[in-house]
């Protein structure tokens, strides 16, 4: 607990031990031995389905097997987690019965591996834990090793499982228990990644930065978190997306999301996550492009609430602010949000995505419904909604 700005704020603990550099991933033996005493301790291998034909895929399996504990792969993975996966992956453990959890992948298979080790420790289905702290004793240990550079999944205490029958995504959280146990970060495992997911996922992360640092209840040390990862980003996603064999870019793109992670765990996001989630469940979008797409909308619309805040943003995005009001430094944010989003070549209309229009109306009602004004720092009413997705569509 700290004081901040006359009101006392938490702080949650950083759960995840992070081990980070380029061949990281080889420090996994070590890793699983911290866990398993016993050679007959079997391991659930959870991996995003375009990752088994590569390289790193066969390095992480490789290790595996030295480890000499068996392990059962599931790579039947793709963008979206669902409730459908989770009770799949769940049914074939109640007979392998693991002792861990290694997810390989995005942010949909550390989820996945949230999700099941939650059901694995707790039993009944996922959709028991909707909500926050559903669950009260630790779940089964979970070793992460993102393969994107957006989601910061491996240290918060979110995990994201859509409902297959309603289509709505179901948050299940839990800041203690949810971060995994370990967080690998090794720029190898980005190699393989195309250049649009890349850009999607740095948006992502910036996002999460942003709607972090401006939010309601950020505070010194989040602040921190979020104004180091923007840099990063700012600096880094350009030339990653350009190679994603640049090693040290790509190392400093997955800091940057482990970074955001830490900040927005501990405040939540705003509008624009709002805005995306809706987009996602009614057109399918990617996350972080809808990210991406609304951002800048929702930034100026939040610029008279903290131009302080937005001035530091442009900042630490190597915008020059000397001499101009914080209202002007701050338009300079926004703009240099939409420059990042054209060279990344993300589309700047919703239509462009295949959202349609007609849906807006109920798009916006389900954001206000969602109470993000409790972290956004602009009050935003049904009509703002509105008006937000229309300037984005």
């Amino acid at each position: 607990m700290m004081m901040f700005g006359g009101k006392s704020a938490c702080v949650g603990p950083a759960q995840t031990q992070v081990q980070l550099g380029v061949g990281s991933h080889k420090n996994l033996k070590g890793a699983v031995e911290n866990f398993l005493t016993s050679p007959d301790q079997r391991i659930l291998f959870l991996c995003d389905r375009a990752l088994v034909s590569t390289d790193f895929f066969k390095s992480v399996e490789g290790i595996l097997k030295d480890t000499g504990h068996p392990f059962d792969l599931f790579s039947e993975i793709d963008a979206e987690p669902t409730d459908a996966i989770v009770g799949k992956v769940h049914e074939q453990c109640k007979k392998n019965k693991p002792s861990l959890i290694l997810a390989v992948g995005g942010g949909s298979s550390i989820d996945i591996g949230k999700a099941v080790g939650i059901l694995i420790v707790h039993g009944g289905v996922i959709h028991d834990y909707e909500g926050p702290n559903r669950y009260k004793s630790p779940r089964l240990p979970l070793i992460a090793i993102p393969t994107t550079a957006g989601t910061g999944s491996e240290v918060t205490g979110s995990c994201i499982i859509t409902n297959t029958r309603t289509e709505v995504k179901m948050s299940i959280t839990h800041s203690l228990y949810n971060p995994a146990n370990v967080a690998i970060l090794d720029p190898l495992a980005l190699v393989t990644l195309p250049a649009m997911p890349a850009a999607g996922a740095g948006m992502d992360a910036f996002t999460h930065a942003m709607e972090s640092y401006i939010n309601l209840n950020a505070n010194y040390v989040t602040d921190a978190y979020d104004l180091e990862a923007m840099a990063l980003i700012s600096k880094s996603l350009r030339p990653f997306v350009a190679n994603r064999a640049n090693l040290d870019a790509g190392l400093k793109m997955l800091c940057a999301s482990c970074l955001a992670g830490l900040g927005f765990t501990n405040t939540g996001v705003g509008n624009v996550h709002g805005m995306s989630r809706f987009v996602g469940t009614f057109f399918h979008v990617a996350h972080g492009i809808a990210n991406a797409v609304c951002l800048p909308v929702v930034a100026e619309f939040n610029l008279l609430a903290s131009p302080e805040k937005f001035a530091r943003v442009a900042a630490v995005m190597g915008e020059n602010i000397a001499g101009l009001t914080a209202i002007e430094a701050g338009r300079k944010a926004v703009d240099a949000i939409r420059r990042l989003n054209a060279d990344l070549g993300i589309p700047s209309r919703l239509r462009d995505l295949g959202v349609k229009e007609s849906r807006i109306p109920e798009m916006a009602d389900l954001c206000f419904k969602a109470n993000y004004n409790t972290r956004n720092p602009r009050y935003t009413t049904v009509n703002d909604f509105v008006s937000l997705y229309q300037q984005a569509f």
